[in-house]
């Protein structure tokens, strides 16, 4: 038997170091979701509401066009489903219209599309097949193409790009098998040897790295003379003497995935193949997340808008008691929530996506809600499509079409859309991280208050600096523009709306402050909390974009009454979460959840299991995964 794997033993607090190191610390543009969470509802950055140039339309309508032709006639998303694979002919074709390039500049052979036709482009051919969404998405938002836009050399973007624009598919290798959203504890390595690294160490769910020809590893550079060290990124040839690809996973649902265990046993990288510095390595993933993260919330726009469609028809066609069951009001309500939050979904995405388009805002927070925001409600929505299906939306389409029925994947859509509150930083993680940036401004000026490291001088200067920023921000949230009948009157009906977010974004910003006051230090445990806020936020952020885009359709398109229509509905259903998020704040059952939690862990609560059987059989609960040559056979196979 091998050893057990050596990890990088941390303690709480150094892994919260490293994942700070790792943040983009500096605001040198405006950000609309910061300014809201301090209370200022700043709608200039984001009304008029940004469009694109004429010729990123022409560019991006003209590539949509070839998209959905090749989605009707040449992706056969049940035979995805039904094989658990994509045809190789399938992929070929993505090749072909160059789908693989769609971010990639045209210099370099790709296509050079905006993010909002990139987000439209995912939303469409997710559509057709989750599985090709993400495939597409994987390989462009997250792999190879993104981070050597940001940080490559010229060298390496002329070496790569053209390759990934059109023949070489690539994934992002980060997740180890005991290595989630806490990279402190990064076990593989790439040891300096001349001019080269020598990777060592096991990835798992590695999207498209069963069938990638490139790699964005991020792996741990020991220091040594010359060498900083820390968690670095390299472009990793896939076929590269060493590499293993040691199973493909199956999952719940996007059962085409090509997601698999990744071994590196003495694999030789390039010196040159370093993208940036060492140690840089952390931060690079997050920033290629700030724009990567708007392609889920994309897919689940598009998901909720096949969704609304298939409720339209179905709730028109059957009837029961004598009516359609949408006329039937607890059916009818279900409706009204899928349309107006499919509504505010696309609102959000193509806002955050211009908006990075236009580079003039740092969205950080903007994508991050958009992502947490988008799969909560997406899964929600899917949810309540296969219960006003009934017993069809739990029948497989393969099931309905057999017994001659239209075949509606609506229990696939469910199953696929589930990853997505995992996928690039859970929920969870997602509220964490949106909270740490939200409370920036006043760690800023009084975290070393909060610090127990810190002298009592640093204590004295941090108390100077956060009275001088109170006494100057605080009187700021007691009034604003909410509280006049006539502000956003532009708006029409939808003003009050407006008028709402604005005093609700001061509110939200003095629940903060207090917060901070009453807890201090020990705000940073407070994660039920501080996931509120962050709930909050979101709600007004979502309200704010579906009122932005009613106002655009309204003076660019004959929708504009059927516009305003749903997002004065949106507004309302919102209004209500919100109000129910203010009230949890401060009456829950937080405190009693972690007695609870205590109990459960600590056994005290066993024979509540009493009376079932656990068939999920022996095994330990996390694979041991120690470095050394692979056992197993090589599952890698590329595409023609």
């Amino acid at each position: 038997m091998s050893a057990p794997t050596q990890r990088p033993k941390v303690t709480e607090r150094e892994a919260r170091q490293v994942a700070e190191a790792a943040r983009e610390r500096d605001w040198h543009r405006p950000s609309f979701a910061k300014e809201l969470f301090l209370g200022r509802f700043r709608l200039d950055l984001v009304h008029p509401h940004p469009l694109p140039a004429a010729e990123d339309v022409r560019r991006g309508e003209a590539f949509l066009a070839v998209l959905r032709d090749f989605c009707e006639n040449r992706i056969d998303g049940a035979r995805i489903e039904r094989e658990a694979r994509i045809p190789d002919e399938t992929i070929t074709g993505l090749k072909e219209i160059g789908a693989l390039g769609m971010k990639i500049d045209p210099k370099y052979g790709g296509l050079g599309l905006t993010q909002l036709y990139y987000n439209r482009a995912l939303a469409l051919v997710g559509s057709a097949s989750p599985a090709v969404g993400a495939l597409l998405s994987a390989h462009q938002s997250i792999g190879v193409p993104q981070p050597l836009k940001l940080f490559g050399t010229r060298e390496q973007k002329d070496a790569f790009l053209p390759r990934l624009a059109r023949t070489d598919l690539s994934a992002f290798l980060l997740t180890e098998p005991d290595v989630g959203s806490d990279p402190a504890r990064l076990a593989t390595t790439a040891v300096p040897d001349g001019d080269a690294y020598v990777l060592d160490g096991v990835k798992l769910w590695t999207t498209n790295g069963v069938v990638a020809d490139l790699l964005v590893v991020m792996a741990r550079v020991p220091a040594s003379a010359g060498h900083p060290g820390g968690i670095t990124a390299f472009v990793v040839e896939a076929d590269a003497p060493g590499i293993t690809v040691e199973h493909r996973n199956a999952f719940m649902g996007l059962r085409g995935l090509e997601n698999g265990v990744t071994r590196f046993h003495r694999v030789r990288v390039p010196a040159g193949n370093r993208i940036g510095p060492e140690g840089a390595g952390l931060k690079i993933a997050l920033t290629t997340l700030n724009t990567g993260r708007l392609s889920l919330p994309a897919a689940c726009a598009g998901a909720a808008k096949w969704c609304l469609k298939i409720a339209r028809e179905w709730s028109g066609e059957r009837e029961q008691w004598g009516r359609p069951i949408g006329r039937h009001e607890a059916v009818s309500t279900k409706i009204s929530f899928i349309a107006a939050t499919a509504f505010a979904l696309e609102a959000v995405v193509d806002l955050a996506s211009q908006m990075a388009d236009e580079d003039r805002n740092d969205i950080r927070i903007e994508a991050a809600l958009a992502k947490l925001y988008g799969s909560e409600k997406a899964w929600l929505i899917a949810d309540e499509l296969v219960q006003i299906r009934g017993g069809r939306g739990y029948e497989t389409a393969d099931s309905l079409a057999a017994r001659g029925e239209r075949a509606v994947p609506a229990e696939q859509l469910l199953r696929d859309l589930r990853i997505n509150r995992i996928f690039e930083g859970s929920t969870e993680i997602m509220h964490l991280l949106i909270a740490r940036e939200a409370v920036d401004a006043h760690l800023s000026v009084a975290g070393d208050l909060i610090d127990p490291d810190k002298s009592l001088a640093d204590k004295a200067r941090a108390g100077a600096r956060a009275g001088g920023f109170y006494a100057r921000w605080f009187p700021g949230l007691v009034t604003g523009p909410g509280q006049l009948p006539g502000s956003y009157g532009e708006f029409g009906a939808l003003a009050g709306h407006l008028r709402y977010v604005e005093r609700t974004s001061r509110k939200l910003a003095r629940s903060t402050f207090y917060a901070m006051s009453r807890w201090q230090g020990r705000m940073e445990l407070k994660q039920a909390f501080l996931g509120r806020i962050v709930d909050i936020g979101a709600e007004l952020f979502a309200m704010s974009a579906a009122c932005v885009r009613a106002e655009l359709l309204r003076t660019t398109t004959d929708h504009g009454h059927e516009a305003r229509q749903l997002a004065d509905a949106f507004c309302k259903q919102a209004r209500l979460r919100v109000e129910e998020l203010f009230t949890r704040l401060w009456s829950n059952t937080d405190d009693l959840d972690r007695r609870i939690v205590d109990a459960v862990l600590g056994g005290r609560y066993v024979w509540l299991e009493e009376g079932v059987i656990d068939p999920s059989g022996s095994g330990p609960w996390i694979a041991d995964t120690p470095p050394g040559p692979s056992q197993e056979e090589n599952v890698h196979r590329r595409l023609p």
